[in-house]
């Protein structure tokens, strides 16, 4: 889980480590470069953790029908 599950991404945040943040490096550290979910909070969560880690150029996060519409020449 990305950690919005329920909208929790709404909650106001307390200090510690950011749920996105740890979701999204654990990411980074199988050395992929494309995440996919079919979860828009997922999609969120994770796109705002590629940024907040300064991982922009390196990994991009996608909704799965835009990998489906990519594949089908679509985009």
């Amino acid at each position: 889980c990305c950690g919005a599950g329920g909208g929790r991404m709404w909650m106001e945040e307390t200090l510690g480590t950011r749920i996105n943040q740890k979701r999204t490096q654990e990411a980074i550290d199988t050395g992929i470069k494309t995440l996919c979910t079919a979860c828009p909070f997922c999609y969120t969560m994770l796109t705002d953790g590629i940024k907040e880690l300064g991982k922009t150029g390196e990994m991009q996060a996608f909704d799965i029908a835009q990998l489906v519409a990519k594949a089908a020449g679509l985009e």
